[in-house]
């Protein structure tokens, strides 16, 4: 049961661009059509799922054992940096179409901070390799469905009659905080 709290509270709950503001950039800049959000979004999954499984190991059994646990931030950002350049080879070749679509989006994943702050908060919360795995699910899961949803708002509202001083930049803000306020909704909903 616990393990289902920490997937829903991923998701909805300690959603990390709504309730934690992390990974902000990629949820604005990619957010303008929902394939290319989606894409973005299996991406992350991929990409924090790993992050979190290869982060656990190197911090509990090399880190830890040395007295190098300082040293955790240069490690994780280490390991996220590799395995995006991983998904970066990998979608350039299957996908090229995505590719040119994610444009630089897609090597800011290594600074995607939602990446190292799922990092950071299975190690701070002392999460056994399950629930580190379970919880980088849950917060990739919510990445993606917050981006996919405000993909899909934007699109929708493209071809609106807009004022002029809201067109673009300034509506994606306005829609982005309308979509935090609300999750802030399930706040204190989920406490483990």
């Amino acid at each position: 049961m616990r393990l289902v709290l920490l997937l829903l509270a991923g998701i909805f709950v300690n959603n990390y661009i709504f309730s934690q503001f992390l990974g902000i950039c990629p949820f604005l800049g990619v957010s303008k059509k929902v394939e290319t959000a989606a894409g973005m979004g299996v991406a992350v999954i991929f990409v924090m799922c790993l992050a979190c499984a290869a982060t656990y190991f190197i911090y509990n059994f090399i880190l830890v054992p040395f007295g190098l646990e300082y040293l955790y931030t240069i490690a994780f950002i280490l390991v996220i940096a590799a395995l995006v350049q991983l998904v970066e080879m990998f979608i350039k070749k299957s996908s090229p179409s995505l590719y040119q679509a994610l444009g630089v989006y897609l090597p800011l994943i290594t600074t995607n901070c939602a990446v190292l702050g799922c990092a950071v908060t299975n190690m701070q919360n002392n999460y056994s390799f399950i629930e580190s795995i379970v919880n980088s699910i849950g917060g990739s899961g919510g990445f993606t469905l917050a981006i996919v949803l405000f993909a899909g708002i934007r699109e929708r509202i493209e071809f609106n009659d807009i004022p002029k001083s809201f067109e673009g930049f300034p509506l994606a803000l306005l829609g982005a905080g309308l979509m935090s306020v609300s999750f802030l909704g399930f706040s204190g909903l989920i406490k483990l």
